[in-house]
């Protein structure tokens, strides 16, 4: 049995993995976001959420998007079993070129946080197509994310440095992902036609990579 992790993505909450099925040979614990310093990189709050979630050595850790930034942070601060990554980076360099964009012109600064709840609709283009109940939990988890950790987010994935690769990682990414191009991203499984949504629309397939992978 191993501990498994769940981290989701900007924007999400761990209902982002409702379609993952992990089996109950798994201690599977589901971690949320909680409010973070204003003076927090990503590397400090990763470190904040094992000792918040008390993540032991020799654990999983799968994060989705964001999650998977934070997973590798945590994995550079203890040893883990095993690292996965759904439609997220593992350097900087894998980074889309738009993110120095917004470095350049940071807009999203001059956006109230709460404006971001309600900006689902705009987003959705990006992540992909989803189904009628698919969009409304995408729409009311970033409905009900906090606009203070929003904007935090923003900041702290733009500004992230890193060229460590943990070992043990395994990354799965897709095709038609318009937030992430796979074409950027080295050494990661690649799912024909997914989107960045694709934990959600190709649960199926994401689930039967997940057990090849926890069965190494």
């Amino acid at each position: 049995m191993s501990r498994i992790y769940l981290i989701a993505g900007l924007g999400a909450d761990t209902r982002v993995y409702n379609n993952i099925n992990l089996n109950d040979e798994h201690e599977v614990t589901t971690i949320d976001w909680v409010e973070p310093d204003l003076n927090d990189t990503l590397v400090t709050y990763a470190q904040r959420l094992i000792y918040q979630y008390n993540i032991k050595p020799n654990s999983v850790l799968i994060g989705n998007s964001l999650g998977g930034v934070i997973a590798v942070e945590m994995a550079k601060f203890i040893p883990v079993e095993k690292v996965i990554l759904i439609s997220s980076i593992k350097t900087s360099d894998e980074a889309p070129r738009y993110f120095s964009l917004f470095r350049t012109l940071p807009v999203y600064k001059l956006i109230p946080g709460k404006i971001f709840n309600s900006m689902g609709g705009m987003a959705k283009p990006l992540f992909g197509n989803m189904s009628r109940e698919d969009a409304w939990l995408f729409g009311d988890m970033l409905k009900k994310s906090s606009p203070v950790f929003m904007k935090w987010a923003m900041y702290a994935i733009l500004h992230w440095k890193n060229d460590i690769i943990p070992p043990n990682l395994y990354h799965i990414t897709g095709d038609k992902d318009l937030v992430f191009n796979y074409k950027r991203i080295k050494d990661a499984t690649i799912v024909k036609g997914g989107t960045h949504i694709m934990i959600f629309d190709k649960a199926k397939e994401i689930n039967k990579l997940l057990k090849g992978i926890l069965k190494k």
